[in-house]
């Protein structure tokens, strides 16, 4: 019996890690609020075609809970949670329905200590030390730092992190394509939540092929995808050309694609569809991913993803 509830306690903490690494990876994630619950199912295909297979739907709306429920039901390989919980009880209808973890607007210690004790991945808003103080006495090491651009941003978050140096912060509120880059860059930030590519009057239209579209951009304004460099016998890189002595990957070359976060990278090309090379993989001194092959090569040549 014991040894039950322990394997259960393990697996509920392997959840909370679980979900914090897919945040990592998916880097953004699209924050909804849907007035209407038949809406949920298209906009959530239209947020998995277009490349973020996530969603925090926010309880601020009657229909949230039917949302999520539908999102997880319908798409259960999405990451589904619940935004803008203020009570024990909407989290209790929030997990029911499916919802994989749970975000505040601030930091209530009854809410986290709750979610904290069920082993429910939780995220509350933060916005000061003394909120981030709170988290840490209630045992969190990843917080939502809301509203982000309302309360300094990125300078103010590099401030907290300097005393506060184990905390990890998930920005939401004014991130859009422009910034979002900057914030990534930080290496305690985690992801960052957003809402930009999920405009309300286009759900409203019912507009998910413009919903994909601009998903679609998001994620490659976050990925940054650029040619470094290519050839065969020789190298073309920006400028210059290099003559090589051997012949490399690919039959007809090699090209090297640079993207702004290999791992992110790496995630998202697994999610549509494209293998790597396990084998390949080249870390930095700090641990993180610099390159890697894709297992196939793309009309004879070999692909592979290198740090901008």
């Amino acid at each position: 019996m014991q040894m039950e509830m322990k394997r259960i306690a393990n697996n509920k903490e392997n959840r909370m890690d679980q979900v914090l690494e897919e945040f990592s990876k998916i880097g953004i994630i699209p924050v909804i609020a849907l007035k209407d619950a038949s809406d949920a199912e298209p906009l959530a295909k239209a947020l998995i075609d277009g490349g973020l297979p996530c969603a925090e739907v926010t309880f601020r709306t009657d229909a949230a809970e039917e949302s999520i429920r539908i999102m997880a039901e319908k798409y259960p390989q999405m990451l589904v949670g619940a935004g803008t919980v203020l009570t024990t009880e909407q989290v209790d209808r929030a997990v029911n329905a499916g919802a994989k973890f749970i975000v505040s607007p601030g930091i209530n210690p009854k809410v986290v200590s709750y979610c904290v004790k069920k082993k429910i991945p939780v995220m509350p808003g933060c916005a000061n030390p003394s909120d981030i103080e709170l988290a840490m006495e209630l045992g969190l090491d990843v917080v939502k730092f809301f509203p982000a651009e309302t309360n300094g941003g990125l300078p103010a978050i590099k401030a907290m992190s300097a005393p506060y140096h184990k905390m990890r912060f998930m920005p939401t509120g004014g991130i859009n394509a422009k910034n979002i880059k900057s914030y990534l860059d930080f290496k305690k930030i985690i992801a960052c939540g957003g809402s930009w590519m999920v405009n309300k009057d286009m759900v409203k239209a019912k507009d998910w092929d413009g919903i994909t579209a601009l998903t679609r951009e998001a994620v490659s304004a976050m990925l940054g995808f650029t040619i470094r460099h290519s050839g065969g016998q020789f190298i073309l890189s920006g400028t210059f050309i290099e003559m090589m002595t051997t012949h490399g990957r690919g039959l007809h070359g090699d090209i090297a694609v640079g993207v702004n976060y290999v791992e992110r990278a790496v995630y998202h090309l697994e999610n549509r569809g494209f293998a790597f090379d396990e084998a390949s993989r080249v870390y930095a001194e700090d641990g993180s991913l610099k390159a890697v092959y894709l297992k196939n090569e793309i009309a004879g040549f070999a692909i592979h993803l290198v740090q901008n």
